[in-house]
C-alpha cells in the first residue's frame, strides 16, 4: 500500500512510533504528525514536576526533534475533524489532510460530564499544559497568602499524587506545610480502589501524617464557584478546585463514524487497529482494546509503542498484523511528593526513598531515549 501515515497526537506511543520509523524508515511511506504543542509531556514525571523535583524540559519530549528524526512532517496544529470514509483530517486552519492510514494518540479529557459547574469551577489536569500554566499562577498566590484553601477531586493515584506534590511545592515556596490548607474529595469508600489493602494503608497514613482531609464517599453532585457540593450532604470549600478524577472520551471519535465503548472511546482490536474502519489505529487513554481493557494509565500507552509501529509498518506493506496482548497487571510506583514512593504489584507493597530513586532512575532513562535522538 505504502502512502501516507498521518498520527494525530503526539503521546507516549506515537514518539515510539516515531524513533522506530526513524530507525528503520519504510521506503514510500510519508509520515506526518499533528500536534497543537511542540512539546509533549510524560506522564511518568509529572507530578515531580509538580513537587519541584524536575524542570519542563526534564519532563517534556521535544516532538520536532522527534518528527525530524523520522524524517516526518511535524504540523504543530490541532485536527477538528477526522473523516475515516473518506480518509481524510481536517485541520484547524480549514485544509484538508488525505490520509492512507491514520493513527490516533490524542489522550482523553477530564471526567467532568454530567455534573453542573464541574467545567465552569475546576481547573482540570487535563489538558496538561494549560495545568501547569495554572500551576505557576497557583504557586505565587499561596506566596502572597490569596491561596488559603485547596479541595482535589479524585481518590485515585493521580489525585493522590498531585495533591501530594502540590502541598510539597507550595510548603517549599512559602517556608510553611500549613500555608495551604488540602481536601481530598472522592466518591468512593475507599482511597486508592484499584490498588491492594497494603497500599491503600500506607497512604492513609501519609495523608494523615501530613493532615491532609479525606472525603470519602463523597459524589461530587455540582460545584459552584468556592465549593463542592456531594451527594451525601457535604459542602466542601475551597480558594481552588482540582479536578482529577480520571479519564473521559472526547464526543468526536463516535461523531466521526467510528465504533466506541460504552464510554466513548474508541474500540480497537489485538492488532491496535480500529475494529470498524481498518484506516484507522488508536492507542493510549483515547482507545480501549476490545476483551483487554486496562486502566487510562501510561504504563500502557508506552507499551503500546512498539506493537503499533510494527502494525503501521506491516499495514503500509500489506503484510499481515502481529496481535498484542496488554499484560494483565504492571508495576505500579507512586510517589508522596517528597523524595519518596511507594511501589506495588498483585499483594505486595514496598515504600522509601530508595523507591523514589528506582523510579527516577526509570523515568530519566525513558525520557533519554528521546531526547538523545
Amino acid at each position: 500500500m505504502k502512502g501516507r501515515i498521518v498520527l494525530l497526537g503526539g503521546g507516549h506511543s506515537h514518539v515510539e512510533v516515531l524513533r522506530r520509523f526513524g530507525r528503520a524508515p519504510v521506503a514510500g511511506v510519508e509520515l506526518v504528525l499533528v500536534s497543537p504543542n511542540r512539546w509533549t509531556p510524560y506522564s511518568g514525571m509529572l507530578p515531580g514536576l509538580v513537587a519541584g523535583h524536575y524542570t519542563f524540559e526534564d519532563t517534556h519530549i521535544d516532538l520536532e526533534r522527534v518528527a525530524r528524526y523520522a524524517g516526518a512532517r511535524f504540523l504543530p496544529t490541532i485536527a477538528t475533524g477526522l473523516d475515516p470514509a473518506a480518509s481524510t483530517v481536517t485541520l484547524a486552519d480549514g485544509a484538508t489532510l488525505a490520509f492512507d492510514l491514520v493513527s490516533l494518540d490524542v489522550g482523553s479529557t477530564s471526567a467532568t460530564a454530567g455534573i453542573p459547574g464541574a467545567s465552569a469551577h475546576t481547573l482540570g489536569v487535563k489538558p496538561v499544559d494549560a495545568f501547569l500554566r495554572a500551576w505557576d499562577a497557583l504557586i505565587e498566590q499561596a506566596c502572597v497568602g490569596a491561596l488559603k484553601r485547596a479541595v482535589v477531586v479524585g481518590g485515585g493515584a493521580a489525585g493522590i499524587e498531585l495533591t501530594l506534590g502540590m502541598q510539597h511545592r507550595i510548603a517549599a515556596a512559602t517556608g510553611r506545610r500549613d500555608a495551604v490548607e488540602w481536601q481530598l474529595v472522592t466518591d468512593v469508600d475507599v482511597l486508592l480502589p484499584a490498588h491492594n489493602e497494603k497500599v491503600r494503608r500506607i497512604f492513609r497514613r501519609i495523608l494523615t501524617e501530613r493532615e491532609i482531609e479525606i472525603h470519602l464517599s463523597s459524589r461530587v453532585a455540582r460545584v459552584e464557584p468556592g465549593a463542592v457540593f456531594a451527594a451525601n450532604g457535604y459542602r466542601v470549600a475551597g480558594d481552588v478546585i482540582l479536578w482529577a478524577t480520571g479519564a473521559a472520551a472526547s464526543p468526536r471519535f463516535a461523531a466521526c463514524g467510528l465504533a466506541v465503548d460504552d464510554r466513548g472511546f474508541i474500540a480497537v482490536d489485538e492488532t491496535l487497529r480500529s475494529v470498524s474502519h481498518p484506516n484507522v489505529f488508536a492507542t493510549g487513554d483515547c482507545a480501549t482494546m476490545v476483551g483487554h481493557p486496562r486502566p487510562k494509565s501510561g504504563v500502557y500507552a508506552v507499551r503500546q509503542g512498539p506493537p503499533l509501529a510494527e502494525n503501521l509498518r506491516a499495514a503500509a506493506e500489506g503484510r499481515p498484523l502481529a496481535r498484542y496482548i496488554p499484560q494483565a497487571r504492571s508495576l505500579a510506583l507512586i510517589s508522596t511528593g517528597d523524595r519518596y514512593a511507594v511501589a506495588s504489584r498483585d499483594g505486595w507493597a514496598l515504600e522509601g526513598g530508595w523507591v523514589w530513586r528506582w523510579k527516577d532512575w526509570i523515568d530519566r532513562r525513558f525520557m533519554r531515549r528521546y531526547g538523545a535522538l
